[in-house]
């Protein structure tokens, strides 16, 4: 039976910015299954268009680039800025874990630029453990049974690899996607309505080449072109063998 990988991120892109190189290879290499769940809609990533329309603008944008890659996605329809560490959001992300049923689940770090990849990252954290709780009630119409494992946790790069700080942010091991970066790049691109975002508030009209950047420059450490770097989580009860590194042979 092929293993389930899960990239629960904060809002459509992130996965395609972090992880989707990683990802990819776990599928062609070791046959697994992928999945990607957003926390939030996306509804303040624009000047264009009202918040409506632009969330279903970015939902269709993220459903197109997990559908190049096969990939299952689930969004938990929290608002941008808005991503809480709260009972609403326990419950509407433990659904989607009990969903997925996931062997390893990627995720934003406890320290990132904004607070709604940090909450992202402590409430995915949090589901993860508590999947398998029988009393933990999602009230869900159709609630998906416990998932008795807690997953491999892992927390993938920030922008520029940096802390709030300033300071780097060393990665527990680095995989190698150069081949498979074409792909990464492509499913980045489905993300149309980002670029006009990004560069009326960021000042950024970069948006590929930014994701290339931060790729080359992890790359550096394993004398590639392109890598993707990740820290994994070893918090009791938390599995801790590295099974990215045994699926892909690191």
């Amino acid at each position: 039976m092929s293993l389930k990988v899960l990239a629960f991120m904060a809002h459509p892109d992130d996965a395609e910015f972090s992880c989707m190189g990683t990802m990819i290879r776990l599928k062609q290499e070791a046959g697994c299954q992928l999945a990607i769940a957003t926390a939030a809609s996306g509804d303040c990533g624009t000047t264009q268009y009202p918040p409506d329309e632009i969330a279903r603008i970015r939902n269709q944008e993220a459903r197109n680039a997990a559908a190049l890659v096969d990939a299952e996605y689930y969004a938990a329809g929290c608002k941008d800025l808005l991503i809480c560490c709260d009972a609403p959001t326990m419950l509407r992300f433990t659904e989607i874990i009990r969903r997925v049923k996931p062997d390893i689940v990627f995720t934003h770090p406890p320290m990132d630029y904004m607070t709604d990849h940090e909450n992202t990252g402590r409430v995915v954290r949090n589901a993860c453990f508590g999947a398998g709780a029988p009393n933990l009630l999602t009230y869900d119409p159709c609630p998906a049974p416990p998932f008795p494992k807690i997953p491999h946790l892992y927390y993938v790069d920030v922008p520029d690899n940096t802390d709030i700080y300033g300071q780097p942010i060393p990665a527990d091991f680095v995989v190698d996607i150069t081949d498979v970066m074409p792909l990464k790049e492509k499913m980045l691109a489905c993300h149309v309505s980002q670029r006009e975002w990004l560069r009326a508030h960021h000042n950024m009209d970069e948006y590929v080449e930014s994701m290339k950047r931060r790729g080359a420059q992890r790359g550096k450490e394993i004398n590639r072109p392109y890598g993707e770097g990740f820290r994994q989580y070893k918090g009791h009860a938390y599995p801790q063998n590295n099974i990215i590194a045994e699926l892909l042979k690191l």
